[in-house]
């Protein structure tokens, strides 16, 4: 066995050097700096991907993938969480409003079913009519309601043997063929007068999507009366679905009987002196003499000579500050063709005055009295 060079702690080392006995091929001597020289055609020939046994080394960019995915995954549960919870919200929130309108709709429902009641009892209140109408406005044609109504109203309170075969032919106009056929007159047995001296629409009760009662306020032969008047509406045509309803006027209603109360004698007295030259300023519509009896910034215009100043029949004035709101109670000369015609009518105002000085009062505002001197 050949044995290679001294260790050099002077043991021999037991490995086999063939260089060291020329019997294998000679070690080929590290190239000097500068010496390297181009590399051989089979390592240029490897291609730079090739993974070896110790992993990848992470070039050209590729460690990105990983964190790209995360981030993906990420995102898709976000919007996929988002998506459910939105459908499950959506859902829960949508009942109540479900049951809301279901609880409108029997309100409505109700109101018009009161309101209806109303109208066969014989109550003929506009305001309670007009309120019922508000809830379903918006799917029943209201005015166009009205207005068929009250034309209808004309034709059917004004009859006499001698008009019927028009007044069959207008009615044709406003109802169905079927009832124009079997009932002509809607009602009425050809004997006798009936005579429209007015009318107007009183209110309106709502039923439905597609029926209402319009109630007419009228005077016929003299007396005040309401007509029930059915009308059917849909896709904007509207038509008189049967005959109508004889209903009696509005009921009077009476006061309550106001404390006396006691009058100002000395701003009455004043007042009387200042407001006949006030009315007739006022009457004849003469703003240059009107204005020397306003307030401060008042504009008023006058009766512009349809009426002439007669007298002052009432004046209650209580007591108060510089401020009062006093009641007047004035008759009217009734003029023909600018000259008084004999007629004389009494009217009643309610005033605002003011007080600028111990003795001068002026008018800041005139209006309609809602009762009269003598119930002071």
């Amino acid at each position: 066995m050949v044995r290679g060079p001294n260790s050099g702690n002077g043991t021999q080392s037991p490995v086999h050097y063939l260089g060291s006995t020329g019997l294998g091929p000679p070690r080929p001597r590290p190239p000097a700096l500068g010496e390297v020289g181009p590399l051989p055609r089979d390592a240029m020939d490897i291609e730079p991907d090739l993974r070896t046994d110790q992993g990848w080394g992470g070039a050209g960019g590729r460690w990105l993938l990983w964190p790209l995915r995360v981030v993906l995954w990420a995102a898709l549960l976000v919007i996929a969480f988002r998506g459910v919870t939105a459908i499950v919200f959506s859902h829960s929130s949508a009942s109540p409003a479900v049951g809301a309108g279901s609880a409108s709709a029997k309100t409505g429902s109700a109101s018009a079913k009161s309101g209806s009641a109303g109208t066969k009892s014989g109550s003929s209140s506009p305001a309670v009519r007009t309120g019922s109408a508000s809830a379903k406005s918006d799917q029943f044609p209201v005015a166009l309601a009205e207005a068929y109504a009250a034309e209808f109203g004309q034709v059917y309170l004004n009859f006499s043997p001698q008009t019927q075969g028009l007044r069959e032919q207008q009615l044709a106009a406003f109802v169905p063929a079927s009832i124009a056929a079997a009932v002509p007159d809607l009602g009425w047995n050809g004997v006798g007068e009936l005579s429209l001296q007015s009318e107007q629409v009183a209110g309106i009760t709502v039923q439905g999507p597609q029926h209402a009662v319009v109630t007419l306020l009228a005077l016929v032969n003299g007396r005040l009366i309401e007509l029930g008047v059915p009308v059917a509406a849909s896709d904007g045509a509207v038509v008189v679905a049967g005959e109508p309803a004889w209903l009696p006027a509005p009921a009077p209603i009476t006061l309550p009987s106001p404390a006396p109360g006691r009058s100002d004698l000395a701003a009455q007295s004043q007042l009387m002196n200042e407001l006949p030259a006030f009315f007739q300023a006022y009457a004849n519509g003469d703003s240059a003499a009107l204005n020397r009896f306003l307030a401060p910034g008042v504009r008023m215009t006058g009766l512009a000579g349809t009426v002439a100043f007669d007298s002052i029949s009432g004046l209650h004035v209580p007591p108060g500050g510089a401020t009062r709101q006093i009641t007047v109670s004035v008759i009217w000369q009734l003029l023909s063709q600018g000259v008084p015609s004999g007629a004389k009518l009494q009217v009643t105002y309610s005033m605002s005055v003011v007080q600028q000085s111990s003795v001068k009062w002026y008018v800041k505002e005139i209006s309609a009295s809602i009762e009269a001197v003598g119930a002071q």
